[in-house]
């Protein structure tokens, strides 16, 4: 999903499409130019691209290595990119989130984020008595 696909979308497309508005993303773009300087080798995308693999990478929990060959680049530029991204909005004051103990410390807490997401572990199960009497099994068979 590339910018020029996504900017002729109808705004609520567009925030389905992004997970943003419109006018938040301009917003973000701008912040992004103003923070990231352009020196050495030009990019391969341009900034609207880049806040959009981020934002891509934010909301779908995409792999790198997925995003990468939907863009053409490659797994590190993919990382490069959003780590890049991800330090500009966070030096902008608009799009900063207060750190956890400026958080527990203000007396007009209006606003909490939690992150309760579970991911299931699969572990063998533990049969002991299986193992054991397999064990026993085996080293009498040896000395006999």
């Amino acid at each position: 999903m590339k910018n020029e696909n996504v900017c002729v979308l109808s705004d609520a497309d567009f925030k389905r499409a992004v997970g943003v508005q419109r006018d938040i993303f301009d917003i973000m773009l701008e912040e992004i130019k103003k923070k990231i300087r352009d020196f050495g080798r030009p990019p391969k995308l341009s900034r609207a691209d880049q806040l959009l693999m981020t934002l891509m990478y934010w909301r779908e929990y995409r792999t790198e290595f997925h995003i990468g060959v939907s863009y053409g680049i490659s797994e590190s530029a993919v990382c490069r990119t959003i780590k890049k991204i991800e330090d500009a909005l966070i030096k902008s004051e608009i799009f900063h989130l207060f750190g956890k103990n400026n958080i527990l410390c203000r007396s007009d807490l209006r606003t909490v984020l939690i992150d309760a997401s579970e991911q299931p572990v699969e572990r063998p199960k533990k049969r002991a008595a299986a193992i054991t009497v397999e064990r026993k099994n085996v080293s009498r068979r040896k000395f006999r």
